[in-house]
């Protein structure tokens, strides 16, 4: 008899599209997608399972489909839909940390589960100014993340290391990933690199990694199967394309102009953008688009056997096509340039 495989987070885009993926797997005999919501898309020939992570009732779900692996996708930086979509900041809090706190509660309860597969972020290691280069798996941040998606990750990581110890049993797998873009993208970065503007720190041009949303699909399935020859796909792995790119070189293949401003202005601008509802800036956003990161992927490649069919710059060259030099609305534009002019110094207008 073939595995059968839990996947959370089914409603949004990667979720779905990892769903109809896994399927093709030869060793994969059936497939359950849960979500607190129905998916607008299809599932193929998945079972869906309307369900809140966040509730006792996972566990049982689990119990009643005799699940061998758990593949964990519920962890997001953005509401479904993205800004304007369904829930707060609050809600996809409560889903990262309190649901993964419930679903790991009912994996460990449920003797028949014999594999995790945990969707984290690179966003683990913070982003500071004395940081190292290149982070390694093993590379302790230098300042931890002190709120929103990032610090969501950290505590996530907390409970699946708990959960790996009472459960040694269980081949568990934690994927960092880059900052995932695609056509079907709906993270916070993709939200600032679809600004007409984008707003900068003066004397600031960080490094960015990027990995394509197919990339992040066939990680999730290797991880997933069972492991290849010389290879193994349990414990912690930096997922990313090869190589960086300058802030300012993605502006420039984007064709949007930057606006550089000091850092407290950065805050500020980025409060009006919220008010406006165009996009979210965090304190973790502001810090990674000053100071940058990047991480290492020898582990990737050696230990887990996995090799991203593109590049970082090949990835954010599929994001800009999708994306286009589409503007906002004129209104729109127009409230953002009036309102971001009322709190900015006086200087000279955009830079490309």
């Amino acid at each position: 008899m073939g595995k059968v495989v839990l996947v959370t987070g089914v409603a949004r885009q990667l979720g779905g599209r990892f769903v109809r993926r896994i399927q093709r797997d030869p060793d994969v005999d059936r497939v359950i997608g849960v979500d607190a919501v129905a998916p607008e898309h299809q599932l193929g020939g998945a079972d869906f399972l309307k369900a809140d992570i966040r509730h006792p009732a996972i566990a049982k779900v689990l119990a009643e489909t005799n699940v061998d692996t758990v593949v964990h996708m519920d962890i997001n930086g953005t509401p479904l839909g993205g800004r304007g979509g369904r829930g707060s900041r609050a809600t996809v809090k409560e889903t990262n940390v309190i649901g993964t706190m419930q679903l790991l509660g009912a994996c460990q309860k449920a003797p028949h589960v014999k594999r995790l597969v945990v969707k984290s972020s690179s966003s683990v290691y913070g982003s500071a100014p004395r940081d190292p280069a290149v982070f390694t798996e093993t590379t302790p941040p230098k300042s931890l993340p002190s709120g929103g998606f990032a610090k969501d990750a950290v505590e996530v990581e907390g409970y699946v290391r708990g959960f790996a110890r009472r459960r040694p049993d269980v081949a568990v797998c934690v994927l960092r990933f880059a900052n995932i873009l695609g056509a079907c993208a709906d993270s916070p970065l993709a939200e600032y690199f679809s600004l007409p503007v984008l707003p900068t720190v003066l004397g600031y041009d960080p490094r960015l990694q990027f990995v394509h949303e197919d990339d992040a699909i066939e990680a999730l399935c290797m991880a997933s199967g069972k492991p290849r020859r010389g290879t193994i796909n349990s414990g912690t792995f930096n997922i990313a394309g090869d190589g960086a790119l300058l802030l300012s070189q993605c502006s420039r293949r984007l064709g949007r102009p930057t606006l550089p401003l000091f850092l407290p202005t950065v805050t500020w601008a980025g409060t009006v953008l919220r008010s406006l509802g165009i996009t979210d800036f965090s304190p973790e956003q502001i810090r990674m688009l000053t100071h940058g990161r990047v991480v290492q992927t020898t582990q990737m490649r050696e230990t887990l056997g996995f090799h991203p069919k593109y590049t970082t710059a090949e990835t954010f060259a599929e994001f800009a096509r999708s994306r286009g030099p589409g503007l906002l609305p004129p209104e729109v534009l127009a409230r953002t340039v009036d309102r971001l002019a009322a709190v900015l110094p006086a200087r000279s207008g955009p830079t490309q």
